[in-house]
């Protein structure tokens, strides 16, 4: 068997849409006996006062804006959701598209939204 590289798997992630990469993370995930989600970190309790800005968000769309059919290929590739669930979600607005995502992350998905033509908050 030919050894794969990691340009090789970066170069098969390029090229796969989102529901085959949830695919391959869910062989991985039964194989390994492993979890792709990010693990939670609980902050003490004496820095709930210093608690300046969460590093964790939800990514919330409020409004599809004049696109509607954009937006929902959007969702779609962010959820990696169906076209049905992704429309029922742009429909009962507001929806929280990403819950608990990295602020940077959580950054680019509205900006993605946004080139949509949605309206987007970060809660």
């Amino acid at each position: 068997m030919a050894k794969i590289t990691c340009e090789d798997i970066l170069t098969f992630l390029e090229e796969s849409t989102i529901l085959e990469i949830n695919e391959v993370v869910e062989a991985i995930e039964e194989k390994f006996g492993v979890s792709a989600a990010a693990p939670v970190a609980v902050a003490a309790a004496g820095d709930a006062g210093a608690a300046a800005e969460p590093t964790e968000v939800n990514v919330t769309l409020t409004d599809c804006g004049g696109s509607k059919v954009n937006v929902i290929k959007v969702v779609k590739e962010i959820t990696g959701a169906g076209l049905l669930e992704a429309k029922q979600m742009v429909e009962a607005l507001p929806a929280v598209i990403k819950e608990n995502v990295p602020m940077a992350e959580a950054e680019e998905l509205k900006q993605k939204l946004m080139d949509a033509g949605a309206s987007v908050e970060l809660k």
